[in-house]
């Protein structure tokens, strides 16, 4: 082959070449096809790590309730009168909601503690191991929360150990996730690209809640082994197939993590001799402009997310009169809403340049939205549809824009003067702080719901104004930031 035809473009090679005629032969270029294995196969990662978590708010509806009006199994010696029979213990009680709360915080204080580690691993490992055998360990997880049901464990206990080794194993999926990404994508449409991507989180909700119903009626414990066993095979489909990183495959280096003095080989090393970034530390990552800000925005705003995320099925269940089954399907609504959310926010910033405003935007529309849905969402099985979906949808847009597209921008800041190596530690700072508020949601809603749904209401609308407030030294940033770049056009 002549040293042309070497250079030219690999879509444009030829097939056979016969004197000065050359037959080209289309190809996908190599980088984007890396990159739509890069987005398919994380995408698929966290939407099993969301998977897993769903089935939780599933099996609440079934583990105690007024067992009267169902008919007792054969073969077994069970008073019909007995209000408790389907129930089970230790959920068996007037006080199941603070105990079910307690096993939502011990995951999720868990998930927070967790994160802020498991950052500065992710920058130190192989993120392709990384991911892949945190997956494997959380199927395992799940796994071990269903086998309760098979081997008749009844022990609280056991419970809250279970789920403190999931939200642990659980902590590896998004620093690497987010972090693999960012080392395939520039920033050109960032928001727009990781608004699609993020929907995985919804995707994930939806489908472990059409899992998790579909046995929960009749055998709970299959809610959680299916989700888990699903997990454990696509963590071996990760490990077979990601690369996490474009100098893995031999493909080129996204804009933002181009060294301009450097180049650096496929292992990290560099040609000009010197040596490559270090990972950052947790006190340098904190002076980053904008993350302190962030991360407690995040703080509230996932407080009010996570806590539709693990109660919206007994809400629904509570308010309506629905079936375990037909309320856990209905609260999917405010996944697809949640979709359209990620994916509007992330158009909004890229078109604006304007993220904290954006988000802003969206915390002031979600708490009138709150007080009309728990008023007025019950009215009719319309209204609850719409609303019930403007409520993923504002609650979940300004969500994701903060977890990735916010998140990948400050890791890449131009203050760290070209060290790509800070993604994950940012990445988990900012998630790490915010899983700290999705666990105070749940446990909060979980000791207020017996006073009343309303009461939990105005805590959520609560949590959106301080989720507001937090972003508003940036927003007046972004502001000014705007009016100069308009007053510099009708200059020009």
């Amino acid at each position: 082959m002549s040293s042309q035809l070497r250079d030219a473009p690999i879509g444009l090679r030829c097939v056979i070449s016969a004197g000065n005629k050359c037959f080209p032969r289309l190809r996908l270029n190599r980088n984007v096809w890396f990159k739509g294995a890069t987005l398919l196969l994380t995408f698929m990662a966290y939407t099993c790590y969301h998977m897993n978590r769903k089935p939780i708010s599933v099996f609440k509806n079934v583990i105690n309730r007024n067992c009267s009006n169902l008919v007792p199994p054969p073969g077994q010696d069970i008073d019909p009168t007995d209000e408790t029979w389907c129930d089970w213990a230790p959920f068996d009680h007037t006080g199941s909601d603070a105990l079910l709360g307690g096993l939502d915080s011990s995951f999720l204080f868990a998930y927070a503690i967790a994160m802020f580690m498991s950052g500065f691993v992710a920058e130190r490992v192989n993120l392709r191991y990384f991911l892949s055998f945190g997956m494997i360990f959380s199927g395992i997880a799940s796994y071990f929360f269903g086998l309760a049901r098979v081997l008749n464990i009844h022990d609280y206990s056991y419970f809250v150990v279970v789920q403190v080794f999931g939200g642990i194993v659980q902590t590896t999926g998004w620093p690497g996730v987010v972090t693999v990404v960012g080392n395939w994508f520039g920033k050109s449409k960032r928001g727009f690209i990781f608004g699609v991507w993020n929907s995985h989180t919804s995707l994930g909700n939806i489908l472990g809640t059409r899992l998790a119903s579909q046995y929960v009626e009749h055998d709970w414990g299959l809610s959680f082994i299916v989700p888990g066993l699903v997990m454990a095979i696509c963590g071996l489909i990760i490990f077979l197939f990601l690369a996490p990183h474009p100098s893995n495959v031999g493909c080129g280096r996204p804009t933002h993590v181009r060294e301009s003095s450097r180049l650096l080989q496929p292992d990290g090393s560099s040609l000009s001799g010197d040596q490559p970034h270090q990972a950052i530390g947790f006190m340098e990552a904190l002076q980053i402009p904008g993350v302190i800000e962030f991360s407690m925005s995040l703080f509230f705003s996932k407080l009010v997310s996570y806590t539709f995320l693990y109660w919206l099925p007994k809400y629904i269940q509570n308010s309506t009169g629905l079936s375990p089954k037909n309320s856990a399907d209905f609260s999917i609504l405010f996944d697809l809403g949640g979709i359209i959310g990620g994916i509007l926010a992330g158009v909004l910033s890229d078109y604006s340049g304007m993220s904290a405003t954006t988000c802003s935007g969206m915390f002031v529309l979600t708490v009138p939205m709150l007080f009309v849905y728990q008023a007025y969402g019950t009215e009719n099985t319309g209204t609850n549809v719409l609303l019930l979906m403007l409520v993923g949808l504002l609650v979940n847009g300004p969500y994701a824009l903060i977890t990735t597209a916010i998140s990948a921008e400050l890791g890449t800041h131009h203050s760290l003067e070209g060290n790509s190596r800070a993604l994950a530690t940012v990445t988990a700072i900012i998630d790490g702080t915010g899983s700290i508020g999705a666990a105070v949601g749940p446990f909060i809603a979980g000791f207020v719901a017996p006073y009343g749904w309303n009461n939990v209401f105005y805590i959520l609308m609560a949590a959106n104004i301080m989720a507001l407030l937090f972003l508003c030294r940036i927003v007046v940033a972004e502001c000014r930031r705007f009016l100069r770049t308009r007053r510099g056009t009708w200059t020009a």
